[in-house]
């Protein structure tokens, strides 16, 4: 494969050798340790590969890799957190005929290291353009949101190097917002006076019915009990009860419909008490923002000799959300193709992750042109 300048591409084998490194630099989260430790060795991958270092900058406690201008006319979003713990995915490298299988590998470390490679050789490209990687992600973005913010509202093109859809980019992503419900209740014998007590699984139970009346197929809004915890032995009746719930739709004012009615949600024993915490994430991507990078995205892709890649409008959030909110021009999923994200099988497909790369950097080249 060849660049459009001509230059030859061929960069395979150090473009997997820097993805392996990420990945067996485990990163999940909630380990502050382990993601500064990823950050830096994403700054020594970026002087071997660009000849020059990131910055590595902290914001609201959370280190971020920052390659480029502070400043950026083009700025690149990845992150470098996952969602596995230390030693939960298993084996934590391996590499068979076309799939790449290790923690993070498609969601997103390859992509980061795609965007990376992309920036080779692209004239005066640190001046212009910003790679930025960060490390709260896959929780929230709850440190990073506003450099997201500040710096896509500056730049005339955001990319996003979040993992394709089967090789499609992504031109829209449903908004979302994260919930805690508590319910306490009251202990007592399950078997000699229950009566006595107050029943907090109960209690979340007519609570969880109440969510699946809000989802609206029409708007692809999904109000989801994810996580829920409650009692403490089998025989005493639940004195506390703790439901998690994601909700996300394509509609900002679904998203704030489902908001105050989870806000306002009551129990039907008086004796018990209710706390609700959490609200409102990351708005919805709209087309809107993303349709004239796509078209333009689809004519380099035209120009090297590709196929149309084409598009999808999925139900996962990223940071991308938070730029097209900023007002700027935002493509998605410009990352790896492969499968699997959060899942065991998670997985990369190793011939793509050159073909991707050289494509980013025609896109770039054609974008600060």
């Amino acid at each position: 494969m060849t660049s459009t300048d001509g230059c030859a591409y061929g960069r395979l084998d150090s473009m997997l050798a820097a993805i392996e490194a990420l990945v067996r630099c485990e990163s999940p989260t909630e380990d502050l340790a382990a993601c500064q430790s990823v950050v830096r060795l994403a700054s020594d991958i970026a002087t071997r590969v660009l000849g020059t270092p990131a910055q590595i900058k902290e914001f609201e406690g959370r280190p971020v890799f920052w390659w480029g201008s502070n400043e950026p006319e083009i700025l690149l979003l990845a992150h470098l957190d996952t969602v596995w713990p230390i030693g939960a995915y298993s084996p934590l490298w391996e590499v068979k005929a076309d799939v790449v299988r290790g923690p993070g590998v498609f969601d997103m470390k390859a992509g980061f290291i795609q965007g990376l490679f992309a920036l080779k050789d692209i004239a005066n490209v640190a001046d212009r353009v910003a790679l930025i990687a960060t490390t709260d992600e896959e929780t929230g973005s709850f440190a990073s949101r506003k450099l997201i913010m500040n710096l896509s509202a500056q730049a005339k093109a955001v990319l996003i190097l979040e993992a394709s859809l089967d090789g499609k980019v992504k031109t829209a992503r449903k908004g979302t917002a994260m919930y805690k419900i508590t319910v306490h209740g009251l202990a007592a014998h399950a078997g000699l006076e229950p009566e006595k007590g107050v029943n907090a699984t109960v209690e979340i139970a007519q609570i969880i019915l109440q969510l699946a009346s809000l989802e609206s197929e029409k708007f692809g809004t999904t109000v989801v009990p994810t996580l829920l915890k409650s009692g403490n032995s089998a025989n005493t009746v639940p004195d506390l009860a703790i439901l998690e719930i994601d909700a996300r739709s394509f509609s900002q004012s679904e998203l704030e419909r489902i908001d105050t009615a989870i806000k306002a949600l009551t129990l039907k024993n008086p004796k018990a008490r209710l706390e609700i915490s959490g609200g409102l994430n990351r708005p919805p991507l709209q087309p809107s923002s993303t349709e004239f990078l796509y078209q333009r995205f689809e004519k380099v892709a035209k120009e090297i000799g590709l196929s149309p890649i084409g598009s999808a409008e999925v139900g996962g959030a990223s940071d991308g959300n938070f730029a097209a909110a900023a007002g700027a021009q935002v493509l998605d999923g410009l990352g790896a193709i492969g499968g699997g994200a959060h899942a065991p099988n998670e997985w990369l497909s190793l011939k793509s992750i050159e073909e991707r790369s050289a494509l980013l950097h025609a896109f770039i080249k054609d974008l600060l042109s």
